[in-house]
Order: structure tokens, then sequence, then C-alpha cells
């Protein structure tokens, strides 16, 4: 008796949702990260945070890499896509790393700004963002990105390079250092970054669609600090050259009639 019910519950869950002719597929996803606790540092720290898409019933499920920043599209083609974009960037504080004596904390910043994002080809991908921090600073920086996408039944792979580029607000920021800073610290000379390319690397990502409702992503990224940025004494003192980041993530998608 109980065997019916149990296979008439999991096919509520995990077969396909009902076609309709209206409405909106929303998706919550729980994201999990490991990566520096600060541009340059070789500590890691962890952030879990929730995150959510909305596409119109019908619409191809599309893909999004998980270092691409929020993303809200003004005009959407299947080949072109521009809208706003938002990212949000943890700050430097003393309890981070305590060799960090004497200079002065870095508070947490807001990046809104926008994106472009265009599909040459059905598995390759471009995009782009240019944003501008908001509180803990005050400058430019650029994300570019080429993703070669692979869809093989319920997987996706995507692998592609990466270029970040900050102006020299946001080196200074993140990689400078103040005379008072160095003279209070004693361990690093007074230093100032210029604007420019700061790390070149890559993101991959492999994702597995346990249903058209329930999805799960792992992806690694490797960025390696360039320029002025792997020269700052921040960094040759008290961090690397070498950034990895891990992550994992749980979607549901579910579907709504409303709005």
């Amino acid at each position: 008796m109980l065997l019916p019910a149990t296979v008439q519950a999991a096919d509520l869950l995990f077969s396909p949702q009902p076609v309709a002719s209206s409405g909106w597929i929303v998706t919550a996803t729980a994201n999990g990260k490991i990566g520096p606790s600060f541009p340059g540092s070789d500590e890691f720290s962890a952030i879990v945070f929730p995150s959510f898409s909305l596409r119109r019933v019908g619409e191809p499920k599309r893909f999004s890499s998980p270092d691409d920043g929020f993303s809200l599209p003004l005009y959407d083609t299947s080949a072109i896509r521009f809208g706003i974009a938002g990212r949000f960037r943890g700050g430097r504080y003393l309890e981070t790393d305590p060799r960090l004596f004497g200079f002065k904390d870095v508070q947490w910043a807001v990046e809104p700004g926008v994106f472009l994002e265009w599909w040459p080809l059905d598995m390759i991908r471009l995009r782009g963002e240019l944003r501008h921090g908001v509180h803990g600073y005050h400058g430019f920086v650029g994300d570019l990105g080429l993703d070669i996408v692979s869809r093989i039944g319920p997987w996706t792979l995507a692998a592609g390079p990466r270029l970040s580029l900050g102006d020299a607000d946001f080196t200074e920021t993140y990689f400078g250092v103040r005379p008072f800073e160095a003279a209070i610290n004693g361990l690093v000379p007074p230093y100032k970054p210029s604007g420019g390319l700061y790390s070149v690397g890559v993101s991959t990502a492999l994702s597995y669609d346990w249903s058209p409702a329930w999805s799960t992503t792992v992806s690694v990224s490797y960025a390696r600090l360039v320029g002025d940025a792997a020269d700052s004494p921040i960094v040759t003192r008290f961090g690397s050259e070498n950034q990895f980041t891990f992550g994992a993530s749980v979607s549901y998608s579910f579907q709504t009639s409303g709005w």
C-alpha cells in the first residue's frame, strides 16, 4: 500500500512540470564558495548566499557561469543579452589576517554596473561586465570571459579564460600601501600601484540536471595576479599571486502564473 504512494510522490517531485502558455519559472539557488579572504590573500574563507533567476515559461534554460555577477537583462535575444549587473565584494579586516597590523580596514563593497553577453555560436559565450564600487571603494572594475559550453544529456560542462581589470582607485584600495601603514606595520614599504589588468585565469563548472526542478553545480576558478597587483607588498609579503575559488550550488525551479 505504501509503495504506490511513494512512487507517486517521487513522480510529482521529479517529473517534468506541465507546460503553460504563460507564466514564469523561478529558480532559487543556494550557493557556497571557498576563496581568498581578500584580493591577494593566501588565506581562505567560506561564504553561503542565495540567488534567484527568472525566465518565461517555454523559454529555454540559459547557461550561467558560477562566477557571473548578478544579471538583470534589459535586452534579451538568443545571441545577445545586455542589462544591469552587480556584485558584492567582501572587505579586508585586521581580524582576517593579523599580519595586516597598521593597515586601514577596507569595508565591504557593492558593485553595480552593466553586462553584455554574445553567443557567436551555440557553444561559445563571451561576457563582459563593467561595474563601479560603492562603500568599500569608489573605482571601476571590469571582467571579461569566454566560455566553451558543452551539453551532453543532463550534464553541462563549461570552461574558459578570464581577465580582470581595475582602475587606480581599485588597485590602490586593495594592493596599495600608504606611508603611515608601512610605518606602523614595519614589514612592508609604501606602494602606489596603477590601474590596468590585474589578473588572468580560467573558470570551470560542471552541472547536472537531476530533473526539470533540481540541479547541482560544482566549480573551480583560478586567477593569477599580474602587473602592479602581483608586485604589491601585500601579495609578496602576506599573500599569494595564485588565487583559487571553489564553489558548489543546489538549484530548485518552480513555475508560477503570477506577475
